[in-house]
């Protein structure tokens, strides 16, 4: 009965981390999480303009941030070829 009794543990813990990585997976992939990489960088890009005393630093942080957001959409893509050709 032990036997079983662990058994049911483990798939238990296997479901529990499961649904962890489900959920962390759900966060890489959703338009809230692109949105807030975006409204950090771009908020940390424009404070660092207006210190440095850049013209007109609240426009211009735009472009880098929107940079930054294409760049991690990109990802998965390279990912995918990355993953074929390590996992032939």
């Amino acid at each position: 009965m032990a036997a079983l009794e662990q058994l049911e543990k483990e798939v238990r813990s296997i479901k529990e981390r499961n649904a962890c990585v489900e959920r962390d997976k759900a966060w890489e992939t959703s338009w809230a999480r692109r949105a807030t990489l975006f409204l950090l960088t771009y908020a940390a890009i424009a404070i660092y303009f207006h210190a440095a005393g850049l013209p007109q630093p609240f426009v211009n942080a735009v472009v880098p941030a929107l940079a930054f957001v294409i760049s991690t959409l990109t990802l998965p893509f390279f990912k995918r070829i990355w993953l074929a050709r390590r996992f032939k």
